[in-house]
């Protein structure tokens, strides 16, 4: 069991990691003239198309869901990927990267209480601790302590960057339901994808995208990388590792993507390296460690 719970963890670190490459993709997508919504439809239009492919050719019953668990799906599309980018994108407008960011990460917070509830986690010291350390962590990486964002934060700005962190924790919890009805990682890609690929038709702008994006081999190209890469493979390899691993655990160790797209932006854009985002990413890192001590817990066989 121990084994199978190691390579969970480190399907969820893989997943981080990957996400955390998404700036590399998004920033050259930003300078062909897509907005942050068509970015957002275009990778969940491509996700949907690649996931229907992965089960067609893997298995065809792999499609099936009983209409009484479509709720799962609707969460985890509609009130997790929409929301959560609703949220974010709109705080963003309203005060610094860096404040979205630190409030877009109590994510992992709501997925401790929110599943202390649902499926009786045990809020221990241990995670406790670890998630004050690596959100501790975060507030350095993003250098919010000494940026001008503080000052900008009001009740809305609050709510809505609450409701960022609410809505990225949300996919956790879902998944975690259709998980316990049985449904594999692939299913809840794809129907995650689906429903999220629908709501974003009312924000982006579908024709523009797809002329875009197929107006030169280079685009088409970076599009699909982009989609393999950020969505399809760390949404898989997440929802699997959900199988083995808490949803506090899984959130903490998840929380490595915005170390990997900091440094992203040291190595490859030139991004200065402070004393306080060297800091943040061993707060980070001993926050991930401290999460992974302790006793196991397998959901897969229920115990």
């Amino acid at each position: 069991m121990q084994k199978k719970s190691y390579f969970s963890k480190i399907l969820i670190l893989l997943a981080g990691v990957l996400w955390g490459c998404m700036g590399l993709f998004v920033r050259p997508l930003n300078d062909m003239g897509l907005s942050s919504w068509d970015i957002v439809f275009l990778r969940a239009v491509l996700t949907t198309v690649f996931m229907a492919l992965l089960l067609l050719i893997k298995d065809k019953s792999l499609f099936k869901i009983r209409l009484r668990d479509i709720w799962c799906f609707l969460g985890t599309g509609l009130l997790s990927i929409v929301f959560f980018n609703l949220c974010y994108f709109k705080e963003i407008t309203i005060t610094s990267l860096s404040v979205a960011a630190i409030l877009l990460y109590t994510a992992p917070a709501f997925v401790m209480i929110i599943s202390a509830f649902c499926f009786k986690e045990r809020l221990s010291v241990r995670k406790i601790i670890a998630l004050i350390l690596s959100f501790t962590g975060l507030i350095f990486v993003t250098g919010v302590l000494g940026g001008s964002g503080v000052e900008r934060l009001n009740f809305s700005t609050i709510m809505i960057g609450l409701g960022a962190g609410l809505g990225y924790a949300l996919y956790s919890i879902f998944s975690r339901f259709a998980i316990e009805r049985g449904y594999e990682s692939y299913t809840i890609s794809f129907y995650t994808f689906l429903f999220a690929a629908f709501a974003t038709l009312f924000f982006a702008k579908p024709l523009d995208v797809t002329t875009t994006v197929a107006s030169s081999f280079s685009g088409v190209g970076l599009a699909f990388v982009f989609v393999l890469v950020s969505t399809v493979i760390p949404y898989i390899t997440y929802t699997r590792g959900l199988k083995s691993v808490e949803n506090g655990q899984a959130s903490i160790i998840a929380s490595i993507e915005p170390v990997v797209a900091t440094l992203n932006g040291i190595i490859l854009f030139g991004e200065k390296m402070s004393w306080s985002v060297a800091a943040g990413i061993i707060l980070v890192l001993a926050g991930i460690v401290i999460s992974n001590l302790g006793g196991e817990r397998d959901f897969s066989s229920g115990k």
